[in-house]
């Protein structure tokens, strides 16, 4: 495949927009600014979502995940969301202390469809609320505070385009490098690979809270 000639790329927006015909009603009758019931029970039986930031030190896309309901929906415009244990790298949060607004994509086992939410966040500290969200007697250290501003669901066509549910397509984990010959190649061998690879998943394992 060859390099994408540079000529060819789109600039200008009504040069976009050429090239699509008109969304149909039913994609934009789909956003409301608010969580309804029927939006709020699809937040409750997903397990996972993928959150995207902005910053001055550039941009974030970070995956969340806990038991299905972890995301709660406080009232129709607010989601409290428990920050859960990862790498200490805190992208994401250091994004929100310098711009609040946030996209949200939830995905639901064995749906289709996913769902978006937009809005801003702001990062909440209160002891009652951690105590909440507690799990395995240990709260997290912050709760996420989503103000939402727009909710509308992703048809299923990239879900049914990639078989993402589909247990005949799944990557056996052997198929891949794994992470510690990641690390070991990058670091040339800094990190040793077997070590790395041996100890991972009991350190994921009593971590993860």
């Amino acid at each position: 495949m060859k390099q994408p000639d540079a000529s060819c790329d789109v600039l200008e927006l009504s040069e976009l927009e050429r090239l699509f015909d008109a969304p149909r009603d039913v994609s934009l009758l789909k956003e409301i600014d608010h969580v309804d019931a029927n939006y709020a029970a699809w937040i409750a039986a997903s397990p996972f979502f993928v959150l995207a930031t902005a910053g001055p030190g550039g941009l974030d896309c970070s995956p969340r995940g806990d038991a299905p309901g972890f995301v709660h929906v406080l009232d129709p415009k607010t989601l409290l969301i428990p920050d859960r244990r990862g790498n200490n790298r805190i992208d994401s949060l250091r994004n929100l202390i310098a711009d609040q607004r946030v996209a949200l994509l939830f995905l639901i086992p064995g749906l289709g469809e996913t769902l978006r939410v937009n809005g801003r966040c702001r990062i909440n500290t209160d002891p009652e609320l951690l105590v909440h969200f507690a799990v395995q007697g240990k709260a997290p250290k912050l709760v996420l505070v989503v103000s939402v501003e727009e909710v509308y669901f992703q048809c299923s066509r990239a879900i049914v385009r990639s078989r993402l549910w589909d247990p005949a397509v799944q990557v056996s984990r052997g198929a891949l490098p794994t992470p510690g010959k990641v690390l070991a190649d990058i670091t040339n061998d800094r990190i040793d690979q077997v070590t790395y690879d041996r100890e991972l998943p009991d350190r994921i394992k009593t971590t993860l809270y």
